[in-house]
């Protein structure tokens, strides 16, 4: 009965262009968010919505907005060329994305919409060219927007009608708070406006002061993340930091995860020091952070939804730990902050089929745990959380799961068991690998990555402009190899197979990659394989206790 009262895309007034887009992206009805947002935006209304990631709301804001240019197209006198609707965002990643989205979306209407995204920094020449032809739809972040601005090669004062800001809760957290103000100087007076959030604070509230006009609050009556029977949420507890490497190194060597999966480190120095532990036993791996080019982050992004590396390491510290406001954007501690203040990764960015999240470190805010976790467990997909904790971080785990489990008294991450003896042999290789990776080893890394990105991203830009199926051949997985790799250690002998694992699991194979069918298949079965010895389940992923 439920499935009746939803309100479907067909029932809401919207242009057979837009539905047939709708189709083709495989949307059969509308989600939460989408189902409330749509109508109240089409009456239009301003909205503040409050909505969990991975929900649709970057849908939510886009329908509408097109709906609404076509309309006045379609109907009525014809109106000079103008930028009517503006998308703010707080990374250049995002603002990618929500572009491709608003595409994807205006398919079939490419003639009548264009879209423009002026996020990146070193395209401002071609930027203008673009701004001069007037398109319909500008994304970007606040930085560049103002740019543009008070270059005079974006207008809005007379045009505007649209206004959205997505991941609101971020853009004062980016330290845009000064280019917002001067920005909201630009524009009309009256203008429709979209708030979209995952999370209401205290600069949500002040960004609802300064651009809303009487709006409609939408908090929808939904948990910040799924439910336990499509999200399984764990801690892992560690007696010292030797066994996090110890304990990963099982699950990725082994084969115990199946699928594509997350590391989140909380610096810059750690996602290069797991990443050069992992090729210490041929084990592949990408770290995404601000340092790198924006090319290079947005193409590792897209070969990962490809399906072309299972794993990413990925930093989020400088954007979800403490607030930036009233600080220089960029400036921070050294080693820990990404050199590009305008990236993240937690927040928002689109990661496909991503079965398991690990937090190799405590997220350093209960926030900051949703944010990661929701890239998991995405739509209708199931997904599994492990978080690594220490005795010391306990307590802060503990509010962690008093954010998530709201009122009630069951735990939220459940303690996940590991049979830490039957690894045990293992352990000698782990040292021997970490005492391989030197802090000048991992400098020696972070130069030789950046230098080998820029020249991707510089030098070939054009050459893979005209030659677009070369692109797919470079990864950003290839081994760096500034300590002293031993060969040796890429390989498991079957003596250190824990028993109850023998025959189940192929060390030496190289693992066949699943199709994304089938990983979801294997997934929705069990996200970390389950092992039978004597009629016990056993091995080092214990029952949950």
């Amino acid at each position: 009965m439920a499935d009746v009262d939803v309100l479907g895309f067909e029932h809401m007034g919207l242009d057979p262009r837009l539905l047939q887009a709708v189709t083709d992206l495989g949307w059969s009805r509308p989600t939460l968010i989408q189902e409330k947002a749509i109508p109240l935006a089409l009456e239009g209304k301003d909205l503040l919505a409050r909505a969990r990631t991975g929900s649709g709301k970057t849908a939510a804001y886009a329908i509408p907005m097109l709906q609404l240019l076509l309309h006045k197209k379609t109907t009525g006198p014809a109106v000079e060329q103008a930028v009517r609707g503006v998308v703010l965002v707080p990374t250049k990643e995002l603002a990618r994305q929500a572009q491709s989205m608003i595409q994807q979306l205006a398919a079939y209407c490419a003639r009548d919409i264009r879209v423009a995204n002026v996020s990146a920094a070193e395209d401002s020449a071609s930027q203008r060219a673009v701004l001069t032809e007037k398109p319909d739809i500008v994304v970007g972040t606040p930085s560049r927007i103002l740019n543009h601005l008070q270059q005079d090669s974006l207008r809005l004062r007379d045009s505007l009608e649209l206004l959205v800001m997505d991941e609101a809760d971020l853009l004062f957290s980016f330290g845009f708070e000064e280019e917002l103000k001067s920005l909201l100087c630009h524009l009309p007076r009256i203008y429709q406006a979209f708030l979209m959030s995952a999370t209401f604070n205290e600069d949500v509230q002040a960004l609802k002061e300064l651009v809303l006009h009487n709006p409609v609050t939408l908090k929808l009556q939904e948990s910040q993340l799924p439910g336990p029977e499509q999200l399984q949420q764990f801690q892992v507890v560690c007696a010292a930091e030797e066994d996090k490497f110890l304990v990963l190194y099982a699950l990725l060597k082994l084969a115990l995860i199946r699928g594509k999966a997350l590391l989140f480190v909380n610096t810059l120095e750690r996602s290069y020091r797991l990443r050069l532990f992992l090729e210490q036993f041929s084990i592949p791996a990408c770290v995404l952070n601000g340092e790198l080019p924006l090319r290079s982050r947005c193409h590792i992004i897209s070969q990962f939804n490809q399906g072309l590396y299972d794993c990413v390491i990925a930093t989020d510290a400088e954007v979800l730990g403490a607030s930036v406001k009233g600080k220089r954007r960029g400036k921070g501690s050294k080693g820990d902050r990404a050199s590009d203040p305008e990236a993240g990764v937690a927040r928002g960015i689109d990661f496909h089929h991503v079965c398991a999240v690990l937090n190799f470190d405590l997220p350093p805010s209960p926030e900051a745990y949703i944010h990661r976790a929701g890239r998991t467990a995405r739509a209708n997909n199931p997904g599994i959380v492990l978080t690594f904790v220490l005795p010391t971080e306990l307590p802060h785990l503990g509010k962690i799961e008093e954010l998530l489990g709201g009122d009630s008294d069951a735990p939220t991450l459940l303690p996940y068991q590991f049979h830490m003896e039957e690894i045990e042999g293992f352990r000698y290789r782990c040292r021997d690998a970490m005492r391989s990776v030197t802090k000048q080893g991992i400098r020696e890394a972070r130069l030789k990555e950046i230098k080998e990105e820029l020249l991707h991203s510089e030098r070939l830009k054009t050459y893979f402009e005209d030659n677009p199926r070369d692109l797919q051949l470079l990864r950003h997985d290839l081994p760096l190899h500034p300590a002293v790799v031993k060969p040796h250690l890429g390989h498991v002998p079957d003596y250190l197979v824990p028993p109850a694992l023998r025959g189940l699991v192929s060390p030496h194979k190289k693992r066949k990659k699943l199709s994304f069918k089938k990983a979801a298949k294997a997934k929705a079965r069990n996200p970390l394989r389950s092992f039978r010895h004597g009629g016990e389940r056993r091995g080092p992923a214990a029952e949950p206790s």
